[in-house]
């Protein structure tokens, strides 16, 4: 088939090499202009290695991004990772239309950090969909779903680069054979059932240490590796990766206050909350690298009895 593509950074790069390697023909690559002095995105880089016209548009409603699509004479158009808005007046460009990736299981999480939420909110699973995009947020008809489970101990790393990464791969090529051969069905969302979440940055991975202990893993899983969830030390930010879940099995197995250090041993220190403790296991420290807890228990004198939050 021959195919417009449209996406940016690592995920792109692996559907377009995907689609090459299996013989199909891409005739163009839009991907977003780069911020000044930022480094080339690497998708544009593969594709400029590979000899594939490289088409960058500050916007995909401009005339010149449409009569760029209506050039390549493709048979469809593959949207893998795409943060730019791509009206209807060049999606549909393409013979076949165009599909697009989402890493969740539409209609719910619609939006920008879709991985992240389902992870902090205590999911058990999540997934992935292949859908129309239409100038609605995430909300075109579904072509194509994949569910994975979301482990009790997952990180966001985990359920992306592990799953959803080499599953979505796969989907894309699955989906645009579907439609290209008109074996497809297009399911439209149900709105009723539709959730919507905005960005998960700094301030909504920031912990608070009065929930209960599992929300708070939740969370720092959710956070990790990026953006980090984080807390305080005597006004210092301190951001948590790993760590470990001890709820509390029966009345009285911990004590202490809600951001409480409780314990410090060989493997890090333990946090107190509502429900259990958490153990934590590697930190970065404000205007340094990340460590081993402990490392950092010792390196900074923390101590039992100190209170995070602070």
């Amino acid at each position: 088939m021959r195919i417009a593509f449209i996406g940016q950074q690592d995920f792109g790069k692996a559907v377009l090499e995907a689609f090459l390697q299996r013989g199909d023909t891409v005739a163009g690559v839009f991907c977003a202009p780069e911020k000044p002095g930022a480094k080339p995105d690497v998708l544009r880089t593969a594709a400029e290695e590979k000899g594939l016209p490289v088409l960058q548009f500050p916007s995909l409603k401009s005339p010149e991004a449409e009569a760029a699509m209506r050039s390549l004479d493709a048979d469809i158009g593959i949207m893998a990772y795409v943060l730019q808005f791509a009206p209807q007046s060049f999606v549909t460009i393409p013979k076949h239309g165009t599909i697009q990736y989402h890493p969740s299981l539409l209609p719910r999480y619609r939006g920008p950090s879709s991985i992240n939420w389902p992870i902090a909110r205590g999911d058990t699973q999540t997934g992935l969909t292949i859908f129309r995009p239409t100038d609605g947020l995430d909300e075109g008809p579904v072509i194509l779903q994949k569910t994975c489970p979301i482990g009790a101990d997952a990180t966001l790393g985990e359920i992306y680069f592990d799953n959803l990464f080499p599953l979505g791969v796969e989907a894309m090529l699955e989906a645009a054979d579907l439609v290209v051969a008109g074996q497809h069905i297009e399911i439209d969302q149900d709105e009723d059932a539709a959730t919507y979440e905005g960005w998960f940055r700094a301030a909504e991975a920031e912990i608070r240490w009065s929930a209960h202990a599992e929300q708070i893993y939740n969370l720092i899983r959710a956070a990790n590796p990026a953006p980090g969830a984080w807390t305080t030390r005597d006004g210092q930010k301190l951001q948590i990766f790993d760590s470990c879940l001890h709820p509390v099995r029966r009345l009285g197995d911990v004590k202490g206050k809600p951001g409480e250090v409780i314990a410090i041993d060989e493997d890090g220190f333990s946090v107190c909350a509502q429900g259990g403790r958490i153990e934590i296991r590697k930190v970065k420290p404000e205007g340094g690298k990340k460590i081993a807890a402990s490392d950092y228990a010792r390196e900074a004198g923390l101590a039992v009895g100190q209170v995070l939050g602070r």
